[in-house]
């Protein structure tokens, strides 16, 4: 039955099902189910879980929020139908292992829908015509008033190099959520009926069905803090600071660390967050008062990154407490353990100054920011990342940091990294001024687009790294596409919440098959 079962025809799609499920965080999002004929018989191969994205900051208002949850829910709405409807007519017959096509088919697709969004669009504007003037012209008047306000002498330097405006936000269309969860699912399916996993095939499609001898696993950016902005401390310039275990380390050892120091600093936390109480009752004067000054505020909660959600008044303050947890647990910064910090520098900025708030109250230009990272590298050089330090637009403080920390940090571009879709049509784009760039799989990116992506970024010997988005589901693809892809960090969140934790065991999964068949590096 073996023998004859080689001869049989290759399977093949026979239908999709698209449904709506909740992610991580209780949002709606989109699960894809793949069926395929399989020697005459319908057989479920296997369903992926698509995880969203938000571009809405923290400090968003309740409008906002409420109407980006709207149109969340209408695009996935929107996936829904298309996955039931025409995807499903498109897809059915076709081979489960044919990604290339598949793809193919699927972007062909988008962009009949970007068109169709685009003629709807135009007949929207010519019909509101007599409306769109007096909007139009509100803009452009916040520039003037700020060069005004910019007539004190001290402000002359800013009026005479404004910073470029807010590039707008890459539009999202409704629904694109099925183009980039069918292709994974087409994946996932072409694996499972080749009896390979899931990274496995994807470095095959990568190399062009030539088996990968050794493969190497990316090293994992643990989130261990997330310092919201919205907290009454004043530190705003860390938003994520992120442990990285040394390279010469297997991924359970440094995992093992990382849990050691995480439990050393929610004790710090705790048994600092105990002292303000009886102080504040005893009222004995200054020396308890800066004491209580010194100590961060106390722990309050687990953040939605699966890791402690705290604030701080300084950043000295911050990097001290991390070095005195990694001493209490034995281990040094710099050798033993090492850290990257998320700046969300796009998140700080304030436009009516035109300056980033990296305090609360204290304002710095984007040319005295790239000298705040060039002190803040010089005195704690265990940081060897920094991700978004600065916003997409100040392209020139991008290459002055990068000429001047570039040998010493990587200078990661996340959410200043320009959408995948443009980044593939012009592959110079805001890539030439960063060491490398944090992908998402999310909307309408296909697999292909990453491997073709990946492909292009080893080609300008930049580095790769495979980010989670804000609201994540249990779905452990990722890891798969980032072993597969041969990324050279996986940025998941920390090591709390099931949907984050998920992925760092599948992470530990796939080292042991590697280690147990000789090809892990």
């Amino acid at each position: 039955a073996n023998y004859f079962s080689k001869f049989s025809k290759a399977p093949v799609i026979c239908k999709l099902v698209g449904r709506k499920v909740l992610d991580g965080l209780g949002q709606p999002t989109l699960e894809v189910e793949i069926y395929c004929t399989v020697k005459n018989y319908e057989q479920r191969i296997c369903s992926i879980v698509m995880a969203s994205h938000s571009q809405i900051p923290e400090s968003a208002l309740p409008e906002k929020i409420e109407a980006d949850e709207k149109e969340r829910n209408d695009s996935v709405h929107t996936a829904v139908e298309w996955v039931n409807e025409s995807l499903n007519t498109m897809l059915r017959d076709l081979e489960s292992t044919d990604q290339c096509q598949a793809d193919k088919m699927l972007g062909e697709y988008f962009a009949k829908k970007v068109e169709e969004k685009k003629e709807i669009q135009k007949r929207e504007e010519e019909a509101a015509a007599k409306v769109s003037p007096a909007p139009a012209s509100c803009p452009p008047t916040p520039i003037p008033k700020q060069k005004r306000g910019g007539k004190p002498v001290k402000k002359v330097a800013v009026e005479e190099k404004p910073i470029p405006p807010a590039e707008p936000a890459e539009p999202v269309l409704g629904g694109s959520l099925a183009i980039g969860g069918a292709s994974l699912a087409i994946a996932k399916a072409g694996a499972t009926i080749s009896h390979v996993p899931l990274y496995l095939y994807i470095a095959l499609l990568k190399h062009n069905q030539e088996p990968p001898k050794e493969m190497t696993l990316p090293l994992p950016m643990v989130t261990l803090l997330n310092c919201e902005k919205n907290l009454p401390t004043k530190l705003k310039l860390v938003k994520e600071v992120m442990l990285i275990p040394p390279v010469e380390l297997s991924l359970k050892q440094g995992i093992e660390r990382i849990l050691d120091i995480q439990k050393e600093m929610t004790r710090l936390l705790e048994s600092s967050g105990k002292m303000p109480g009886p102080q504040a009752d005893s009222k004995k004067g200054k020396a308890q008062s800066s004491a209580k000054k010194a100590l961060p505020p106390p722990l309050k909660r687990i953040s939605h990154l699966g890791c402690l959600t705290t604030g701080y008044d300084n950043l000295e303050q911050l990097l001290l407490l991390m070095q005195t947890a990694c001493k209490n647990t034995g281990l040094e910064l710099g050798t033993d353990m090492y850290l990257a910090i998320n700046c969300a520098a796009h998140e700080l900025m304030d436009y009516d100054k035109g300056k980033y708030e990296i305090l609360t109250g204290t304002f710095k230009s984007p040319d005295e920011m790239v000298a705040i990272y060039m002190e803040m590298i010089n005195n704690f050089p265990f940081i060897i990342a920094l991700i978004d330090p600065l916003r997409k637009e100040d392209r020139e403080q991008w290459s002055s940091i990068c000429c001047a920390l570039g040998s010493k940090c990587y200078l990661i571009a996340e959410d200043a990294a320009t959408h995948i879709s443009k980044l593939k049509t012009d592959q110079n784009i805001n890539i030439a001024m960063c060491s490398g760039v944090v992908l998402k799989y999310i909307n309408q990116t296909k697999v292909s687009d990453l491997i073709e992506l990946t492909g292009i970024l080893h080609g300008q010997r930049h580095i790769t790294i495979l980010g989670s988005p804000d609201a994540e589901s249990l779905d452990e693809s990722l890891v798969d596409l980032a072993v597969g892809l041969g990324a050279r960090f996986l940025k998941l969140g920390g090591l709390s919440r099931g949907e984050r934790v998920a992925k760092y065991n599948r992470l530990l999964a796939i080292e042991e098959e590697l280690a147990n068949h000789g090809t892990l590096r």
